[in-house]
């Protein structure tokens, strides 16, 4: 009874991440706000629901689901990452390095300027 109730909190927290994120996809105007939508369903919906379907098979079933924790490490590690270059490409496409604002360090906009040398970075001053 008690594993039912967790596999069920996990199936449902998925499935509410999952439509708040397909909504965000659907109502969000900016492509850097749409990509914030789907990225939160994914990790946390879809990790939601490979939780309880691992409780399910653990406790349930009686064994243990390795395919679908190595399919939630891998989505977890991966769909920051995804996101950030999504963003850095968007940025690098429709954003002039003079339209963002001063990032208060001597080297800039990593996207824009590539990083200094030690040599460099030993002479800029600390901001």
């Amino acid at each position: 009874m008690i594993a039912d109730i967790i596999i069920s909190v996990f199936v449902v927290f998925g499935g509410i991440f999952g439509l708040v994120g397909s909504f965000g996809l659907v109502k969000l105007q900016d492509a850097m706000q749409r990509l914030h939508a789907p990225t939160k369903a994914t990790t946390l919906g879809l990790g939601g629901v490979l939780i309880g379907s691992m409780i399910y098979f653990g406790f349930v079933d009686g064994h243990v689901s390795f395919h679908e924790l190595l399919i939630s490490l891998f989505l977890f590690i991966t769909a920051p990452i995804t996101a950030h270059f999504m963003a850095q490409t968007y940025l690098r496409m429709h954003r002039e390095e003079s339209d963002l604002p001063d990032s208060g360090r001597p080297v800039g906009w990593s996207i824009y300027q590539d990083p200094p040398s030690i040599e460099e970075a030993e002479k800029a001053p600390n901001a």
